[in-house]
């Protein structure tokens, strides 16, 4: 097998890709499948023209992507963009394929990322941004999920751990990023809740609905982020957290807590304050720290320094940060492998007073942000602060 020769053919066959019609990300994604099937097949049968025959395979793969993600959205029509309580319908095949994909020869995490891609609809930069990996090695993942499942008959179910994390990312991916999913990924957790009795299954339909209850406050009407601090709090679809909140204390009642029941508290807290001074922070503190026990995440301790720092002031919440930068080291390319690290350092800096400080990381976090509307946000803090520090400036 000529790696070489695969190497130097890569960049011609994405090119006629995108000239045929096909956006660059999805056209890499085809390119990727094409090299992996030229991987299993060309030892035993090299083809007399390389060039063409990977521009052939690279462009059925988009065809029957293009198909998949077609057919993807027009199930996504028939739902209504807020998901109505109650048992969803019968006939769908959604939540199988979803089971399939986490097959058992996988690990959970290759699992998690084949489904994201195959069935969900996520592009390969997506899912590393949700892991926190180099968009190179998620695809790198997928390939080798793709490869250790190809011949393999699907006769055996993934467990419902993989299942819950594919359709958590899928959620958040949906409610803050580039693709609407939230509403899909709501409708097959309540068709997962009615099939299975796991608390951790009430757990991520609570906290689904907890967060989607606060979606309409989440933007203006210019489309800039709204801080939940500052969202109208009026807005909020008082009927969807009504109905996470119930469905968490149902599920809190059986004393098997998770990761989804946890977080799904630390949303039900917030959702009961009537304003954002009356936050019950110090018991979210104390649901983070359990988080903590259960996962031992990055992204759990950098929102506990921010529980902590509403909690007990801005400098116990700086030396939470400075605990999990201990733990985190900087990745190669300068910036903090956790997202939102740097805002969160930012928004510290500037409750301690340290304005010159704050408005730098602002704008250190804007250049780092992955979407336009955070990156905007971001900016305009670090330009309100920049303003400030220019009025008490000497002239």
């Amino acid at each position: 097998m000529d790696e070489a020769l695969l190497r130097s053919l890569t960049p011609g066959v994405l090119g006629i890709l995108v000239r045929r019609g096909a956006d660059f990300a999805a056209a890499e994604d085809a390119v990727q499948d094409a090299l992996v099937e030229a991987a299993r097949v060309w030892p035993s049968d090299r083809p007399r023209d390389p060039k063409g025959w990977l521009v052939t395979v690279a462009w059925r793969r988009f065809l029957d992507a293009t198909r998949a993600d077609a057919a993807r959205r027009r199930r996504e029509l028939l739902v209504d963009e807020e998901p109505a309580p109650g048992p969803a319908p019968a006939v769908d095949d959604t939540l199988q394929l979803y089971f399939l994909c986490a097959h058992p020869s996988l690990t959970p995490s290759s699992a998690v990322a084949l489904t994201l891609r195959a069935v969900g609809g996520l592009t390969t930069r997506q899912i590393a941004e949700a892991y926190l990996v180099p968009e190179a090695t998620m695809a790198q993942r997928i390939s080798r999920a793709k490869r250790a499942v190809s011949g393999v008959r699907f006769d055996r179910p993934g467990d419902v751990a993989t299942v819950l994390r594919v359709l958590y990312l899928v959620f958040n991916e949906g409610y803050s990023g580039d693709v609407d999913l939230a509403a899909e990924a709501i409708r097959l957790t309540r068709r997962l809740a009615a099939a299975i009795d796991h608390p951790e299954v009430a757990g991520l339909l609570a906290l689904m609905l907890l967060h989607h209850a606060r979606r309409d406050s989440r933007t203006a009407r210019d489309g800039s982020l709204v801080p939940l601090a500052e969202q109208d709090r009026t807005r909020w679809d008082t009927g969807s957290i009504a109905e996470g909140v119930e469905i968490l204390q149902a599920a809190l009642a059986r004393d098997r807590l998770g990761e989804f029941q946890a977080q799904a508290a630390v949303a039900a807290l917030h959702a009961d304050a009537p304003t954002a001074e009356e936050t019950d922070w110090v018991q979210i503190v104390e649901w983070y720290d359990e988080l903590v026990r259960l996962t031992d995440s990055p992204v759990v301790r950098l929102n506990r320094a921010v529980a902590v720092g509403e909690a007990d002031g801005p400098r116990a919440g700086l030396a939470a940060l400075a605990a999990l930068d201990d733990s985190s080291p900087r990745s190669r390319g300068g910036g903090h492998p956790v997202p939102r690290h740097t805002a969160v350092a930012a928004y510290l800096h500037e409750r301690d007073g340290d304005l010159a400080t704050a408005a730098r990381l602002y704008a250190e976090a804007a250049r780092e942000a992955s979407n336009l509307a955070e990156r905007d946000h971001l900016t305009r803090q670090a330009a309100r602060l920049n303003a400030r520090l220019d009025a008490h400036r000497p002239r």
